[in-house]
C-alpha cells in the first residue's frame, strides 16, 4: 500500500473518515485506527468507517470508534455511506449490512437521506443491562441526572430527561455513566430536554468517542424513550449541537432517521501516518 484514499464526511457535524475496501482489503491495526481518528496528528473523526463487500446487501459498513474499538451501529455514518452508494449506483435506494443488521436507506426529494435503523429494542437483555430491570425507569442516578430510559438501536443507549440540557456538564458526567457497572457493553448517554411534543433538544456522550455534535442512533433512542414516557409524539424533530434531524418511531417498531449528508473533502493517507 503506497497511499490509502479516504473521504471525510459528516452528518450534522458528526464526522467520519470513510475508507473503501471493496476491491482490496484494508487491514489496519488498532493503533493505526486511533492515529487516523486523532484530531491533532491524523485526519480526525468521531468514527472510522470501512466499506466492505457484502453478499447480503449493496455493501457492508464496518465502524470503529476513535479508541480503536469496533461498534455495530452509527446512524449518521449510515446516511453518509448510503449517499455514496446511491450516487455510485445511480439509484435512490440501497441496503447496507452492519453489525446491527441490514439497514434500508433512500434519498428524499429535498436532498436528505432517510435510513430505517431497524426495530428499537427495550428488553433489559437486549440493551444489555447487567441485571433485570425496568428499562423505562432505570435505577440509576448521578447528581442532577436520574431515572433514565434504556434503549437498544443496535448499540446501548441511556437517555435522561432534564429541564435544561445546556446546564448539564456532560463532558464530566458522560464518561462516568458510560462505564457504569449497569452497562456491561458500556453505553451512549443522552440528555434530552422536551421543547414540545414534536421537538426535543438532545446532547450525546458517545461511548468510545466522547461528546459529539450529533448522534443518529442516539436521536433514535431519545425519540423512542420520550414516546414511551408519553412526553412526545412518535415523530419529532431532534435539535442537536450540529443541527436538526427528523426521527419517526413507526407502528411496526422500526425507527426511521432522516437528515443531511456532507462530503467535506477527499485525500490520501501515507503509510508512515498509519504506524
Amino acid at each position: 500500500m503506497v497511499t490509502l484514499p479516504f473521504r471525510k464526511m459528516h452528518g450534522l457535524g458528526n464526522d467520519f473518515v470513510v475508507l473503501d475496501a471493496r476491491r482490496q482489503p484494508i487491514a489496519l491495526a488498532e493503533g493505526a485506527r486511533r492515529a487516523i481518528a486523532d484530531r491533532r496528528k491524523g485526519v480526525g473523526c468521531d468514527q472510522l468507517i470501512t466499506i466492505e463487500p457484502s453478499t447480503k446487501a449493496d455493501a457492508f459498513m464496518r465502524i470503529h470508534n476513535p479508541d480503536g474499538g469496533e461498534v455495530d451501529a452509527c446512524g449518521n455514518g449510515t446516511r453518509c455511506v448510503a449517499h455514496l452508494l446511491m450516487k455510485e449506483r445511480g439509484r435512490d435506494h440501497v441496503v447496507i449490512e452492519t453489525g446491527a443488521g441490514l439497514l434500508k436507506a433512500n434519498a428524499t426529494t429535498d436532498g436528505r437521506v432517510a435510513v430505517d435503523m431497524g426495530e428499537a429494542k427495550t428488553d433489559w437483555w437486549d440493551i444489555p443491562l447487567a441485571r433485570a430491570m425496568d428499562t423505562l425507569h432505570l435505577d440509576l442516578s448521578l447528581e442532577a441526572l436520574r431515572d433514565p430510559v434504556a434503549t437498544s438501536m443496535g448499540n446501548p443507549h441511556c437517555t435522561f430527561f432534564v429541564p435544561d440540557a445546556e446546564v448539564i456538564d456532560l463532558r464530566r458526567l458522560g464518561p462516568v455513566l458510560e462505564h457504569h457497572a449497569l452497562f456491561p457493553a458500556r453505553a451512549n448517554i443522552g440528555i434530552v430536554q422536551v421543547i414540545d411534543r414534536k421537538t426535543l433538544r438532545l446532547r450525546v456522550w458517545e461511548r468510545g468517542a466522547g461528546l459529539t455534535l450529533a448522534c443518529g442512533s442516539g436521536a433514535c433512542a431519545a425519540l423512542v424513550a420520550a414516546a414511551r414516557r408519553g412526553l412526545s409524539e412518535r415523530r419529532a424533530t431532534l435539535r442537536l449541537d450540529g443541527g436538526e434531524i427528523e426521527i419517526e418511531w413507526r407502528s411496526d417498531g422500526h425507527v426511521v432517521m432522516t437528515g443531511p449528508v456532507t462530503l467535506a473533502f477527499e485525500g490520501t493517507l501515507r503509510p508512515e501516518t498509519l504506524i
